[in-house]
């Protein structure tokens, strides 16, 4: 068994950049283990522009963004094991992985830094009536198929879910020469960024339907066709209003789930709305040493939010190793308010230093004020235009507001104001 002070479980944008950090705040003995061929996770097929806008004040493509994080790992000398899969984890921190060169093997780490990113909902999950034809796909499949493969999976296209990565392959779809006939979403708002349903369907006049599902999927061997179906209040299919759309593919976009199995054997608690681990302002799970980061701990819709987040699990990783431990000198528990789904982190251990704290509002709304109340207390409040599911809200609470805090709890809201 080897001994290694760090280990990195992910080498995706999360993974890379909490190497870097936890480097930077003086660890040198890293190893990052990932089971994909090369570094960076699904940026790799993630052709399009629009990632590092905040991080490097750049606009760069998927592949271009993981480069730069890949050149700093590189240059640090931080060792990858590629093409490696890791089978559990446990609570003491031993890691049993398996590759081609070495077999089963294990190791002993100090810490840990879970960054195994998310998979996507599956039609199975989705319990669309119907046989099993061909052309049927998640998003990301069909974006793997096209951008990396080199495959046109179909002609003639309808996307269910518009999460950014439906949105962004009606557009890659129809630039390749498909014909996408409409987007259906079942909330009556989308669940993807402004920007891509701007860029991607309104740019391509690709209608999107909002308040509408996916209710039968025709065809034996290959997709010929769906119904499709407006929703009422509580989501459920009203059959009168039933379409019949010709297609010989279904894209499904339908939400992304932190692909947690590691986290489960290791015990680690877990969050019902994010699906990820339930974390302190360091990253750390409630399992000493062990941290979560990006799209493992909850799904992000900037890539440069995921490297941010890494970076403060890197740097806890790092003080955890040195330290033997933390400092933890308050228990402040945050809690929901109106129109909040989420919240990360879920509660602070230490108010020595400023804490982000990101949220997703449940959602869409225009003009409002987000709050933070301790008690009755109003500790933050900042006016917002508009707020929506799709997009990350973020506040920042000051050290000498934490060690003031008197109820034990931070309830984070947003306020009507109309």
């Amino acid at each position: 068994m080897r001994n290694i002070d760090l280990v990195i479980i992910g080498g995706g944008p999360a993974g890379m950049s909490a190497a870097v950090s936890a480097y930077n705040s003086g660890i040198k003995d890293i190893l990052i283990l990932d089971r994909e061929p090369r570094l960076g996770g699904i940026l790799q097929q993630c052709i399009h522009n629009g990632f590092g806008l905040h991080r490097f004040k750049e606009e760069l493509t998927g592949p271009e963004y993981s480069w730069k994080y890949e050149q700093m790992v590189n240059e640090l000398k931080i060792p990858v094991m590629l093409g490696t899969m890791v089978l559990d984890v446990t609570e003491d921190k031993i890691i049993t992985a398996m590759n081609e060169e070495n077999g089963v093997f294990q190791i002993q780490a100090k810490a840990v830094v879970m960054a195994m990113g998310c998979r996507e909902r599956s039609r199975g999950a989705l319990n669309i009536a119907g046989m099993r034809p061909a052309g049927i796909y998640t998003a990301g499949a069909a974006q793997k198929f096209v951008n990396i493969k080199g495959y046109l999976p179909g002609k003639k296209v309808v996307i269910l879910g518009s999460g950014d990565i439906g949105l962004i392959m009606a557009r890659r779809m129809t630039l390749e020469g498909a014909k996408v006939i409409t987007v259906c979403e079942l909330m009556p708002y989308s669940g993807g960024l402004t920007r891509n349903i701007v860029q991607c369907l309104n740019d391509f006049d690709i209608p999107l339907k909002l308040s509408h599902t996916v209710v039968k999927i025709h065809g034996k061997e290959r997709v010929e066709g769906v119904t499709i179906a407006k929703v009422d209040k509580s989501l459920k299919p009203i059959m009168e209003t039933a379409e019949y759309i010709e297609c010989d593919t279904l894209l499904l976009s339908c939400g992304l789930i932190p692909e947690n199995e590691l986290s489960k054997g290791a015990s680690i608690t877990l969050d019902r709305v994010t699906g990820g681990a339930v974390v302190d302002q360091r990253r750390e799970t409630d399992k000493k040493g062990i941290f979560a980061c990006g799209n493992v701990l909850h799904v992000h819709d900037l890539v440069d939010y995921v490297s941010e987040e890494a970076e403060i699990a890197g740097k806890g990783a790092a003080e955890y190793i040195q330290n033997d431990g933390f400092n933890k000198n308050c228990d402040i528990k945050m809690t929901l308010g109106d129109c909040v789904r989420y919240t990360v982190p879920q509660h602070i251990t230490s108010n020595e230093n400023d804490v982000k704290i990101y949220f997703r509002v449940s959602d869409v709304h225009k003009d409002v004020t987000v709050e933070a109340k301790d008690g009755d207390e109003v500790i933050f409040s900042r006016k917002k235009q508009r707020v929506a599911p799709g997009e990350m809200e973020s506040i920042l609470i000051k050290s000498d507001v934490l060690k003031n805090i008197k109820s034990g709890a931070i309830t984070v809201g947003v306020k009507l104001n109309g």
